[in-house]
């Protein structure tokens, strides 16, 4: 099974001043197993529902579709955010199923961590034929 390397482990940053790094460690060998076992091809919400299921089964803190308001100018507007997970009250992960996905949802992330006010996202995509996932941080 083929993972995408680490950005920022491949440019300014080394792998030690990865933050969360045992955690992230963790979270993609879930997936990997979860892709390994199901493989491509179900929508976002079966991987959803298996992600759970790993996360209850290892006992790990987390909360699926999280709802975050959305501040403009001291007005909480009526729409708002809903996370795929938030992991340990520490990261988000958004969860996709389609081909070509890391690049296009970079920027929604970069906007749910600021809302979040969290510092790391993972953008996790079961739609290929192997696991790919990027590291967003803000």
């Amino acid at each position: 099974m083929e993972l995408i390397q680490f950005e920022e482990a491949e440019s300014i940053y080394k792998a030690s001043d990865l933050i969360y790094k045992d955690e992230v460690f963790e979270i993609i060998g879930i997936c990997m197993e979860i892709h390994r076992t199901l493989g491509k091809g179900f929508s976002e919400v079966v991987y959803k529902d298996a992600m759970e299921y790993e996360f209850k089964l290892k006992r790990k803190n987390y909360n699926r579709e999280k709802r975050f308001d959305i501040d403009y100018k001291g007005y909480i507007l009526p729409h708002t955010y809903h996370a795929d997970f938030v992991y340990d009250n520490k990261m988000i992960l958004e969860v996709k199923a389609q081909q070509y996905v890391i690049e296009d949802h970079y920027q929604q992330t970069i906007n749910y961590l600021a809302v979040s006010k969290m510092k790391l996202g993972l953008i996790i995509n079961f739609g290929e034929d192997s696991l790919k996932f990027k590291r967003v941080i803000l």
